[in-house]
């Protein structure tokens, strides 16, 4: 069995990687995550509130619409691509005709080209890769929060 037979020193100088480290949100700062998949839903929501950021979820399309209508707080929309029923694309089509200021971040663990060049998204839009660490989520999100 593996062990540390050292003095500890040099474990002392190793801090561990905390998301306070990242950009950090507002609790003023809304994120709505739309994501079908329970597991990466859970874990994008805990992510995004250990960074400072209210999040609300979705499993769905039509879920993410009726709190989009209940809680004009929303300031960010950060959805799956690919959902059945209604993919990521038509719900921020339909969500920008309801809020046309909200800002949107799109995910997918399909590649770029295949979203762009299928017709799902159009090229340009923000998209964020699966999977993603804390680090990249807090920085993507902070960018998409402060473009102008």
């Amino acid at each position: 069995m593996p062990r540390y037979l050292g003095d500890g020193e040099e474990l002392a100088s190793i801090k561990p990687l905390h998301s306070s480290a990242f950009p950090q949100g507002r609790a003023d700062e809304t994120v709505l995550v739309v994501e079908d998949e329970n597991a990466v839903r859970a874990l994008t929501t805990e992510g995004l509130k250990d960074l400072g950021y209210t999040v609300l979820e979705a499993a769905n399309g039509a879920e993410a619409l009726r709190l989009l209508d209940s809680n004009p707080q929303v300031t960010l929309l950060f959805t799956d691509v690919v959902m059945p029923n209604m993919n990521g694309r038509q719900l921020v089509d339909e969500a920008i005709k309801r809020r046309p200021n909200l800002k949107v971040l799109f995910t997918t663990g399909y590649a770029r080209n295949a979203v762009v060049h299928n017709g799902t998204l159009d090229p340009g839009v923000r998209l964020l890769g699966k999977p993603f660490t804390l680090e990249l989520l807090a920085r993507t999100v902070r960018d998409v929060l402060d473009a102008r």
